[in-house]
């Protein structure tokens, strides 16, 4: 039922882009800064969309970088492959995003005073984006059905695992100064105030 994934610490991740090796340096021995800003979320909450704010917010509105760098490079993904040389290669203050759970973040974000911005999205907005995303992608095995897939998710047999865990996870965050929780539907609802949020 799973089968395409590549599994580490019991958790399935995509296959193309990662490694056992790559993930297990990530999240033992990266080492997050005081100024870094840490975008995380489960895969298929708004991610793309709050590091495009993000980037926007950090060139103050000029749209050159965006239009110029692909947002992989511009925040690069911590636990992928390339993503993590980039990020031990480049000088602070650093934008970075990951997908990973609570418990499998390098350690060293607990002790810094980076800026975390958790996304959170509904899971039945998630599970439908993920389902299409999937058979659009053929990273992995492709479900026969939405209700396939639908008992997949439900079982954390999907990249990144358990939603439900990812969720309660990172909402032990919540009460820290430097972590700001926001869900994709009030940026959708209320853009100019969730952006004043983050800004």
């Amino acid at each position: 039922m799973t089968d395409g994934y590549l599994w580490f610490e019991g958790l399935p991740f995509p296959r193309v882009g990662w490694s056992c090796d790559g993930l297990k340096e990530a999240c033992t021995k990266f080492v997050i800064k005081d100024e870094d800003t840490v975008m995380v979320s489960y895969p298929k909450s708004g991610s793309h969309w709050v590091i495009e704010i993000l980037c926007l917010i950090h060139s103050k509105g000029d749209t050159k970088w965006i239009q110029s760098v692909p947002i992989w490079e511009r925040a690069p993904w911590l636990e992928t492959d390339v993503g993590y040389k980039m990020l031990n290669e480049r000088e602070g203050p650093r934008l970075l995003a990951s997908h990973l759970p609570f418990h499998l973040i390098p350690k060293s974000l607990f002790t810094s005073k980076a800026k975390v911005i958790y996304v959170m999205r509904s899971p039945k907005d998630v599970l439908v984006s993920g389902y299409y995303h999937r058979s659009v992608t053929k990273l992995s095995k492709n479900p026969e059905s939405l209700e396939q897939y639908f008992q997949w998710f439900l079982e954390g047999n999907v990249a990144y695992g358990s939603w439900f865990e990812h969720i309660c996870g990172w909402m032990s965050m919540r009460d820290r100064e430097n972590v700001l929780l926001l869900s994709y539907e009030e940026l959708q609802k209320d853009p100019r105030s969730t952006i004043e949020r983050i800004c």
